[in-house]
């Protein structure tokens, strides 16, 4: 389970492939439901890549 504000690793991602191996950091406050298809939103990956809705499998924490 993810928390808004935790650092995540892309480890693959169908949105955006160019996200791959960077780091964001999620920005959902709640689980993510039917409207994101069940995909978590990840934000501040690069100033050339918007943010990104991936799967739970995609993602892993980073830190604490």
């Amino acid at each position: 389970m993810f928390r808004a504000g935790d650092t995540v690793l892309i480890v693959a991602c169908e949105d955006d492939p160019r996200a791959v191996g960077k780091t964001g950091r999620v920005l959902d406050e709640v689980p993510p439901g039917p409207l994101t298809n069940g995909r978590w939103t990840v934000d501040r990956i690069s100033i050339w890549i918007a943010p990104v809705l991936v799967h739970a499998h995609e993602i892993r924490k980073v830190g604490s």
